[in-house]
C-alpha cells in the first residue's frame, strides 16, 4: 500500500516536529538560559559565513591556483601542492578565540608550526638533501663551486634593496636570502631574524623555485652570445669512493668556521651525505632521504602555507586597537617583488662570473655560461634549465653534469650567507 501524502499531513508532521522544540525553548527561556534563537545565533558566529571577509577569498583563490600549477603544469608539485592546501586550511574564516587558527596557541596547527617559528624543521630538511645529493660533479671540477657563491650576489644586492625600502636589517636579512632560492634556508633564517614575516618569505622563496623555468631562460640568454652557449665543456673524470667520504667532512669544517651560526643547517647537509657515501649506513640514509624528507615537507608546505592567514586582528601596542597584521598587506606585495629581483639578480651572478672566469682559461677548458645560473641552489631544477637552454643552442650538448656542481655548490653557498647574515643581525 502506497502511503500517500498530501499539504495537510505535511503540516501535521512539521506541527508535531516542532512541538517539543517550542517547548524546550520556553523551558530554557524560562531557567534564566539561552533559548533556541540565541543558540542558532551563535551557531550562526562559528561558521564560516558568519565570520566572512573578502580577504579570506582572495587567498583561498590563491591557494587553489598553486594546487592547479602543481597538478597540471607539474611545477614543483611536492611543494606546491602541500603549501596550497595550507593556504586553504589557514584562511578558511573562523571564530577567534575557539583554538583552530595557526595562530591560537595549544591549536593542532600551531603546535605543528613551531617546527618552522623554532627552525628545527629546515635541517631535517637539508638531512634528506644531503642523503640524495651527489657531489661528484662538484668534487671533479671544483672551480665551479665559485660559481655557487658568485649566485648569491641576489642575496646581498636584494638585503640593500630591502634596506632602502624602510624594512629593518634584520627584516632585510629574512628577504635577501630569497634570492638563494633555497626554501628551507629561507625559513631558518626568518625564524632568527624576523619570525613575523616568515608566510611572506617562504611563500615567495617556494613559489619562485617552482617559476625558475620561467624566470631564468630569458635572463639566460640576455646575458649570453649564441657563440658562449655553444660551448662545449669537458666531460667530469670519475671520483673515487675515498673523495666522496672526505668530501663532507672536509666541507663541514672549511665551511662552518667561516660561518659557524650555519651549523645546523651544513651540519646536516654533510651528515646526511656521509650517511650516503660511506656504504655502511644505507638504512639510515634511506630512512633520511624518503621517509623523513617526505614527512618534512608536507609539514613545512602545510603549515607554511596555513600561516599565511589573510586576517589576523592583533592588538596595536601603541593605540590598544584592533588591526590586521594578515598576509595581505604591502610588506608582502614588497616582498614578493624583491624575492623576484632576488632570483634574477642570483641568475644574473652566476652567468656573468662564468664569462669572467673564461677570460682566464684556456680554450678546451673554458665553462659554458649557461651552467652559471644552476649557481642558485633550487636543486635539481635550475640544473635542468641550464641542460635545455643547453640543448636548445646544440642538441648534442648537455650540461646536466656540469650545471649540477654549481648546483650542489649554491646549496652550501646559500646556506653560508645565511650564517653570515645570522651573525651579522642577530
Amino acid at each position: 500500500m502506497k502511503l500517500r501524502l498530501n499539504k495537510t499531513t505535511i503540516l501535521l508532521f512539521l506541527m508535531l516536529l516542532s512541538f517539543p522544540l517550542g517547548i524546550m525553548a520556553q523551558e530554557t527561556a524560562a531557567a534564566g538560559g539561552y533559548s533556541l534563537t540565541d543558540g542558532l545565533k551563535t551557531f550562526w558566529e562559528t561558521t564560516s559565513f558568519g565570520n566572512f571577509d573578502w580577504r579570506s577569498m582572495i587567498m583561498l583563490a590563491a591557494g587553489i591556483v598553486l594546487i592547479f600549477l602543481g597538478v597540471v603544469k607539474h611545477w614543483e608539485p611536492l611543494l606546491l601542492i602541500p603549501i596550497g592546501f595550507g593556504i586553504l586550511v589557514g584562511n578558511i574564516p573562523f571564530k577567534v578565540g575557539d583554538g583552530i587558527g595557526i595562530y591560537e596557541e595549544g591549536s593542532v596547527y600551531n603546535i605543528l608550526y613551531q617546527g618552522v617559528i623554532t627552525g628545527w624543521y629546515p635541517p631535517l630538511i637539508f638531512l634528506g638533501i644531503g642523503a640524495m645529493t651527489d657531489f661528484s660533479s662538484l668534487i671533479s671540477n671544483p672551480k665551479l663551486m665559485l660559481l655557487g657563491a658568485a649566485a648569491q650576489l641576489g642575496i646581498f644586492v636584494t638585503f640593500i634593496g630591502a634596506y632602502a625600502l624602510g624594512f629593518t636589517p634584520q627584516e632585510a636579512g629574512a628577504i635577501g636570502i630569497i634570492g638563494g632560492a633555497d626554501g628551507p634556508t629561507t625559513i631558518f633564517l626568518t625564524s632568527k631574524l624576523a619570525p613575523h614575516l616568515i608566510g611572506a618569505t617562504a611563500i615567495a622563496a617556494y613559489s619562485y623555485m617552482a617559476l625558475v623555468p620561467l624566470i631564468q631562460p630569458p635572463i639566460m640568454r640576455l646575458l649570453t652570445t649564441k657563440k658562449e652557449r655553444l660551448i662545449r665543456m669537458k666531460p667530469p673524470r670519475q671520483v673515487s669512493k675515498t673523495e666522496k667520504i672526505i668530501f663532507p667532512i672536509v666541507g663541514l669544517i672549511l665551511t662552518c668556521f667561516i660561518a659557524p651560526s650555519a651549523l645546523p643547517l651544513l651540519g646536516m647537509l654533510f651528515l646526511g651525505n656521509l650517511l650516503k657515501e660511506s656504504g655502511v649506513t644505507d638504512r639510515l640514509a634511506d630512512t633520511a632521504r624518503n621517509a623523513l624528507m617526505n614527512t618534512m615537507v608536507i609539514l613545512i608546505g602545510l603549515t607554511v602555507g596555513a600561516s599565511t592567514q589573510a586576517v589576523r586582528w592583533m592588538e596595536d601596542p601603541a593605540t590598544g586597537e584592533l588591526i590586521n597584521r594578515g598576509f595581505l598587506s604591502l610588506d608582502s606585495l614588497k616582498i614578493f617583488f624583491l624575492g623576484a629581483c632576488a632570483f634574477a639578480f642570483a641568475t644574473a651572478g652566476g652567468v656573468l662570473f662564468a664569462k669572467v672566469m673564461n677570460l682566464f682559461l684556456k680554450d678546451g677548458n673554458k665553462i659554458n655560461p649557461l651552467i652559471g645560473s644552476a649557481g642558485v641552489s633550487a636543486v635539481p631544477a635550475a640544473a635542468r634549465v641550464s641542460q635545455d637552454q643547453g640543448l636548445k643552442a646544440d642538441r648534442t650538448n648537455h650540461l646536466l653534469m656540469h650545471a649540477m656542481a654549481p648546483n650542489v655548490a649554491g646549496v652550501i653557498g646559500s646556506a653560508v650567507a645565511a650564517g653570515i647574515l645570522l651573525s651579522m643581525l642577530s
